[in-house]
């Protein structure tokens, strides 16, 4: 199939799906304009929501109680499965959609911006100035995902109509912020205990300076000119 068969494909597919979503008639009809690939990214946010609320499982329980922030760490890896499935399956199908792509970035959102956030705070990243610092990373995190959604389109292809490149780093790379904190974890680096300790302690500014790794992700996703090739 040549490149302009599929994307002529691809439109009369999402035509298909206008019509359904804005059909008055039908009580399932935004359910029936839902693709295989979209169900496998609902999964994806199932598995950040668990893990948010798993997170605040932690945090009502015994803190020497490790079962909740594991499970709360566990679900994120889960969401890049699906996450990973979803494009491969939308693939072999030939099938995507506009839904499919919003659905994507709502789902990257909560698995990677929201869970790692609320497992942050589960283990002590706490004060208001890491409230603050965490909410710069969630929305440096919704940021990235809205210029994708916007810029997609228009960034430079290759043969196949994939993008070459990813400006600033991809939202699923928090990932290697949760491998981190998982090893905070086995090492019972938490609560008092988190690395670096307090700076300004006893005082209104009063922050967890390994918070800034937060803040170091944040600005890496939302820059213009880190470009990381697709592979």
């Amino acid at each position: 199939m040549t490149l302009l068969s599929r994307l002529t494909a691809s439109l009369l597919g999402q035509e298909k799906q206008k019509m359904l979503l804005s059909s008055d008639t039908g009580h399932f009809s935004m359910v029936r304009a839902l693709h295989l690939a979209d169900l496998v990214t609902e999964l994806n946010g199932f598995c950040g929501v668990m893990s948010v609320f798993s997170s605040l499982r932690y945090c009502l329980g015994d803190p020497h109680d490790y079962g909740a922030i594991w499970a709360a760490l566990g679900f994120m890896p889960f969401g890049l499965f699906f996450d990973f499935m979803d494009g491969r399956i939308a693939r072999w199908r030939k099938k995507s959609s506009l839904m499919g792509q919003e659905l994507d970035s709502l789902a990257d959102l909560i698995s990677f911006g929201m869970a790692p956030a609320a497992a942050a705070f589960a283990l002590g990243i706490r004060t208001p100035l890491d409230h603050l610092f965490l909410t710069f990373f969630v929305l440096c995190g919704l940021t990235r995902l809205a210029r994708f959604n916007v810029t997609a389109a228009v960034l430079p292809k290759d043969k196949t109509g994939k993008s070459k490149y990813f400006e600033g780093t991809p939202i699923p790379t928090t990932l290697s912020i949760v491998a981190v904190m998982a090893y905070w974890v086995s090492q019972e680096w938490i609560l008092e205990d988190i690395p670096l300790g307090v700076a300004a302690q006893g005082t209104t500014l009063e922050f967890h300076p390994i918070v800034l790794l937060f803040v170091l992700h944040g600005c890496l996703m939302v820059s213009k000119t880190l470009h990381i090739p697709k592979p």
